[in-house]
This record gives C-alpha cells, sequence and structure tokens, in this order.
C-alpha cells in the first residue's frame, strides 16, 4: 500500500505517509511540556510524521486550560524530551503554533497576558478554566497594528524554540477558528485596515506570519493547516466568496514554497463538508504556486486514505481520534487488526488515564 511508503517532506523522509493529526489534549500541567506528553507522543511514532497538539507562541495565546507553550527556556527543554521520544520511534515531528486569539477566558491566562483578536468580538457559550469551572468566554480586545507585528514575532520565536528543541519543523495553524482564521473570516474579522475588509486583506496576516517563520527557519520546516467552510468556534462557514478567497490564499502560500498545505474537513464530527470543488481547487492551486506536499485529515480509514494517496488528491494522509486508543495505529492498519474507540470523557483530563494507557495490540 502506498500508505505505508516513505515520503520525502522538504528535507526529512518520512517512514510512511501516515500523519497524526494535531490534537488538544490538555496535559500541559503550567504550559509546560512533560514527561506524560513525551510518553504520549513516543507510543504514538509508528506514524510518518507527528504533528502536536496547538501550541502558543504568546502568553496571550493560551486560552484554553493545560495547553502547551513554546516562549520560554522551560517550555522548550520540555519539549526536547517529546521530540527526542517521537524520533526514539522513527517519527519526524512538527509542532503546531496555535494562537487562540479570542477563544479563552483570561482565567487561563498566566499574569499580564490578555485575550486579543482581530476585532472585539466576543464567543457565546462557555470555556473550562480549572479555577472556575465553566466560565463564560471572556470578550477579547482588537489588537493594533504595531501588536499584529509582535504577534508575529511572536511565532517567529517559537519557531526557532521548537528547532532548538529538535523539531523537524512546525504547522502554522490557520484553522478551527483560532487567531489566525479569525483574520481570514469576515464574522470574527471587522478591521477596515490593510488586515480586514477585503479578502485580500483578510488572508495577510496568515500569509506574514507564515513569511516571516519561513524567513527564519526555512520554507522545507513550514507547513499550514486550514479549514474552509468550518464552523468551529463560530466560524461563518460557507460565506460569499469563500472559495476565491481560500483558492487565493492557497496560491499565495504555494508561492512562499511551503512544505505543505494541510486541509482538515471536520464533516466525520457533524461539520459542513467543505466544497470537493474548493479543496481541490486550492491543491492545484498550491502545488501550480510552488508548493509541495498536501496533506488531507477528517474521517480517514485505511481504504478511503489509500484511495486518495493513489489518485494523488493527497501525499500524506493525517489520523486523528484514531491515534487516541491506537498507539500502534499504522500497524493495526497494516494488519487488518480492529480499532478501539476512546474515552470521550479523557480527552481534556489531566493524568495518564485516557492518555498513556491506551494497549498495543497482543
Amino acid at each position: 500500500m502506498k500508505l505505508f511508503s516513505a515520503y520525502t517532506l522538504g528535507t526529512v523522509k518520512l517512514q510512511n505517509r501516515v500523519v497524526m493529526s494535531p490534537m488538544t489534549r490538555s496535559r500541559a500541567t503550567d504550559n509546560l511540556p512533560n514527561s506524560l506528553m513525551a510518553d504520549y507522543y513516543g507510543q504514538r511514532s509508528g506514524a510518518g510524521l507527528i504533528i502536536t497538539e496547538g501550541t502558543s507562541p504568546s502568553p496571550n495565546g493560551l486560552g484554553y486550560a493545560r495547553i502547551p507553550g513554546a516562549f520560554s527556556p522551560q517550555q522548550t527543554a520540555g519539549w526536547q524530551r517529546v521530540a527526542d521520544a517521537a524520533h526514539a520511534g522513527g517519527a519526524r515531528i512538527f509542532m503546531q503554533l496555535m494562537h487562540c486569539g479570542r477563544v479563552g477566558s483570561r482565567l487561563n491566562l498566566p499574569p499580564g497576558a490578555e485575550l486579543v483578536a482581530p476585532s472585539a468580538c466576543a464567543l457565546s457559550g462557555k470555556i473550562w478554566t480549572d479555577s472556575q469551572g465553566e466560565q463564560p468566554y471572556d470578550p477579547p480586545r482588537e489588537m493594533r497594528l504595531h501588536e499584529i507585528e509582535q504577534t508575529i514575532n511572536e511565532y517567529v520565536l517559537a519557531a526557532q524554540n521548537a528547532l532548538a528543541a529538535g523539531f523537524d519543523g512546525v504547522e502554522v495553524h490557520g484553522a478551527n477558528g483560532y487567531l489566525i482564521n479569525q483574520f481570514l473570516d469576515p464574522g470574527s474579522n471587522r478591521r477596515s485596515d490593510e488586515y480586514g475588509g477585503d479578502a485580500a486583506c483578510r488572508n495577510r496576516f496568515a500569509l506574514d506570519v507564515a513569511a516571516a517563520v519561513i524567513a527564519e527557519i526555512g520554507a522545507e520546516r513550514v507547513g499550514i493547516r486550514l479549514s474552509p467552510y468550518g464552523v468551529f468556534n463560530e466560524m461563518s462557514g460557507a460565506y460569499d466568496g469563500i472559495a476565491d478567497q481560500y483558492v487565493a490564499l492557497a496560491a499565495a502560500a504555494g508561492g512562499l514554497g511551503l512544505t505543505y498545505l494541510h486541509l482538515v474537513d471536520h464533516s466525520a464530527m457533524g461539520a459542513p463538508r467543505p466544497e470537493p470543488a474548493t479543496v481541490q481547487a486550492m491543491c492545484r492551486a498550491f502545488r501550480a504556486g510552488g508548493g509541495a506536499g498536501v496533506i488531507l485529515s477528517g474521517g480517514y480509514d485505511g481504504e478511503r486514505a489509500e484511495a486518495d494517496l493513489q489518485s494523488g488528491a493527497a501525499d500524506l494522509i493525517a489520523f486523528g481520534r484514531p491515534f487516541i486508543a491506537n498507539p500502534d495505529l499504522v500497524a493495526r492498519i497494516k494488519a487488518g487488526y480492529p480499532l478501539a474507540l476512546p474515552d470521550q470523557t479523557t480527552f481534556y483530563s489531566p493524568g495518564p488515564a485516557g492518555y498513556t494507557d491506551y494497549p498495543a495490540m497482543p
């Protein structure tokens, strides 16, 4: 099967074409990567590429409880243990850089940090905090232009720290309603300056972040994740001009020479399915612009993954939730062994239960 064949991603050779999707698991007590997280990723190092959970480049981006950062020496040291564990099992590993933007509570932020976003548009609903349980989302403050520049620099520093920790590269998270996606979406971006208004201006922050990170660590070490038509965290889903906007974004990302475009489809979890024609056009535009690989993610099993690889729709296939309860997922797919189901009550709870205690197949 092509799924189990090697693939060269930028300057690194992957042992297969299986990618472990980034998944928030909320085990980073005090926002520090730890030995439990190293064990978790090490157990799943049969993947060709591991993309870590979303990792904040800034104290301002730590909207959720117990998510990791990549902006301090202590965090970099913790991440080194994770990278070493992944490499020991044969995987390559990219750090996903995720700034939560407006998605968060001030109770989850460290002292001195604040929720910021392209516009002062708060989410409805509630979010978990360890100190006070479920609490309403706090309203963010609109970012000033100099703060946008500062945030871009924070992404660059986080990428530097990732490489210092031994990572093979980084993924810029532009999906799922977090900061970059908030700039892309007209529902959450109501600016009238160079970072808001028309589609080209709304795309600017994503491209500026990617370009700055590339300038520091090289395009062969940088990918981007996008979720066109997504509705997670109150994104707008389908809106007028979305197809043209995202195809232009993919073409520009390809022009930067990014090593991959990672497109996520959450329809398997009940979200609207991205328009297939738009996804295909984005992939063509990315490759034509000079981009390298395409990763597709969302509801895959081995058979469907193989079909999309054989057709050329994707170069790599990402699996998310199947990796939670099946640390040896690659071996299970290869052997045709049944997959275990995860305990959803432990997705975001602290400790090893539902995290590192799932057994490998006999």
